[in-house]
């Protein structure tokens, strides 16, 4: 993500200017891009990092297509994203939306979440343990089952070539290899935006979206944004035993034996990804270690509930988690800047309808989020 001050190539070095610059090129941010080009704007997106780089929380072949949410901000959201997802379309010959399901177990309650997806006519159903088993034998279940079909895995890594793809095509600008040092949002009457690059250079924009995941606190900070923790997580993906389909899932297991609710899904070619939600070391994103944590119990977890998969395969993964302390997101803006922070975890699925929020906010100095969402002072 753009953010702190690196080594810079492909930064623009003359006088430049914008209606709106994304600094960000993350899964939000172009994602936003793509959404401000949609409505006829020509975006600018400005990456600390080279394409494809693994230093944030967008690289991946998939992340969890999770619509097991109760509250009714999410479900907007949800809604909204649903939506982004499948103007998308086909890419590759195949959705970027892969709907093969996602059962949701453990201490939580499903009738309610059942409840709430009915009344958004989003398909959902309670199945017995059972039942659960006899559907996926590979794991194993100890209650009642929410099974959701209209869930799944988005294809991660070629969901960002889409939207750049997309963006350059509708006449918009994504420059990799470019940090910013500092964005100042001029009090002085005059109408824009100044954003300082690394090399030197300044690029002008009458709006301009931060989207920088763990370096949100860095460059935003001013804003006044809540605090913000950085962790490096490490989930693992494992072999399975057979040919056998497997749903994407969320597990909400005892906090006595486990250290956090358990997630993953099927992702071709690698495995089941398996992960602990949330535990990892708190890091500094210019210094992680790239050091998998939790493998023990995650292996544990597995041996016990999911017999389906290889407990002695784990590949692990890392990437950065960027959370609020109650793990809302913020979406929100202050004089010609907007800002979209705390996603990690559990935002990578409502990509769509967050940038089409962000735009929003970009767009329309009256817009505004979801009140959960907002920054602290606006509440």
């Amino acid at each position: 993500m753009a953010g702190r001050l690196g080594a810079t190539s492909g930064g623009c070095m003359g006088a430049d200017a914008a209606e709106v610059v994304v600094v960000g090129g993350g899964v939000m941010g172009l994602a936003t891009a793509w959404e401000l080009a949609r409505r006829g704007k020509r975006p600018v997106v400005l990456e600390r990092f080279a394409r494809g780089h693994r230093e944030g929380a967008s690289h991946g072949a998939t992340r969890n297509f999770n619509n097991a949410y109760d509250e009714e901000h999410y479900l907007d959201l949800l809604v909204r994203a649903r939506e982004g997802w499948d103007a998308l379309g086909d890419v590759g010959g195949a959705p970027l939306l892969r709907l093969h399901g996602l059962v949701t177990h453990g201490d939580i309650d499903l009738r309610r979440i059942h409840e709430r997806l009915a009344a958004r006519g989003i398909p959902a159903e309670v199945l017995s343990a059972g039942e659960a088993h006899r559907r996926w034998s590979g794991m194993h279940f100890d209650g009642d089952v929410l099974w959701s079909d209209d869930a799944g895995v988005v294809r991660a890594s070629d969901a960002l070539v889409e939207f750049e793809r997309r963006i350059l095509a509708a006449g918009g600008d994504v420059r990799w290899n470019t940090p910013v040092a500092s964005i100042d949002d001029r009090d002085d009457g005059d109408d824009g935006v100044d954003i300082v690059l690394a090399d030197g250079s300044r690029l002008r924009a009458e709006t301009v979206v931060i989207t920088v995941g763990a370096w949100s606190t860095t460059l935003a900070g001013g804003l006044g944004l809540p605090r913000l923790r950085v962790t490096e997580e490490t989930p693992a993906h494992f072999l399975p035993n057979d040919d056998a389909a497997w749903p994407s899932f969320n597990h909400y297991v005892d906090p006595v034996m486990y250290p956090a609710t358990v997630y993953g899904m099927p992702t071709p070619g690698e495995g089941v990804k398996v992960g602990f939600h949330r535990v990892g070391d708190e890091v500094d994103p210019d210094a992680r270690p790239h050091v998998p944590t939790h493998l023990d119990a995650l292996a544990a977890y597995v041996r016990e509930w999911m017999p389906g998969l290889d407990a002695a395969s784990a590949v692990p993964i890392s990437c950065t988690y960027t959370s609020t302390d109650d793990g809302a997101f913020v979406l929100d803006r202050r004089g010609r800047i907007v800002v979209g922070a705390g996603f990690s975890g559990h935002g990578f699925k409502f990509a769509t309808g967050i940038g089409a929020t962000l735009a929003d906010l970009a767009l329309d100095e009256s817009a505004r989020a979801a009140e959960p969402f907002r920054l602290p002072a606006a509440r």
